[in-house]
């Protein structure tokens, strides 16, 4: 699944530096996670760090946007060069 940042966003910057593939940024009203950046942090962390950072859980699986493991993975080599 891809992530989403939901309404309950408080634009805390929690979840940006946390971020190893810079796919946050801020959007009006709230922040946002750029779907072709972001690998849930496949390939860096056990899980997303986003979610571990955001305190008010404003930061969720987005059920419209399936990715497997295996996508999130060859996305990760993509951006690494290998």
């Amino acid at each position: 699944m891809a992530l989403k940042i939901t309404k309950e966003c408080i634009c805390c910057d929690a979840c940006v530096n946390p971020c190893p593939t810079d796919a946050i940024s801020c959007d009006d009203p709230i922040y946002i996670i750029e779907f072709s950046k972001c690998t849930e942090c496949v390939g860096y962390f056990k899980t997303p760090q986003c979610v571990e950072a955001c305190p008010v859980d404003a930061i969720v699986k987005d059920e419209e946007n399936f990715e497997s493991k295996s996508d999130l993975t060859k996305k990760f080599k993509l951006q690494r060069g290998k």
